[in-house]
């Protein structure tokens, strides 16, 4: 403190600081809270946020693709029927609930079966890390952009 504001505020700068004794002292939870930003808008703020996410655009597959997972599909019902179970990476695109486009997502797992009829692979749950069970996963046939894993053909992409 500078020796001026001493000459000035000399009188008062040593006494105590003054407390009603009628009223309890505010905590500095409820001092803070009274200078919270106001939001006069309410929803303004994850609306911008929503608007601010991005989405990735689904991609459509080439002719020469679609056939490349056809045949991964088939190789994965043959192994289904020979009583194994194909363990897969599997890339697929998930639509957005609330806005155009998506997100693609890549995963590991155990094919359960291949649907046919609703034209859809349906892989083995797992546990989550809080060894909660996960049930089993349904992925439509044109969501999927991938198949990677140990099927036994010399499908190059």
């Amino acid at each position: 403190m500078s020796d001026d504001a001493r000459k000035i505020y000399g009188d008062i700068i040593d006494l105590p600081h003054y407390s009603n004794p009628k009223r309890k002292h505010m905590s500095l939870y409820d001092r803070a809270a009274q200078f919270a930003p106001f939001a006069a808008l309410s929803g303004y703020d994850e609306m911008v946020n929503e608007e601010a996410r991005l989405t990735d655009s689904e991609k459509e597959l080439s002719d020469h693709e679609k056939d490349i997972l056809n045949r991964k599909l088939h190789l994965i019902i043959k192994a289904l029927n020979d009583n194994c179970i194909p363990e897969i990476e599997l890339t697929f695109f998930i639509p957005d609930k609330l806005k155009s486009g998506g997100s693609y997502k890549k995963i590991t797992a155990l094919v359960k079966a291949v649907d046919l009829t609703e034209k859809q692979l349906i892989l083995y749950g797992s546990y989550d890390i809080f060894d909660r069970r996960i049930s089993p996963v349904n992925i439509a046939f044109d969501k999927i952009r991938n198949i990677t894993g140990d099927l036994t053909d010399n499908t190059e992409e």
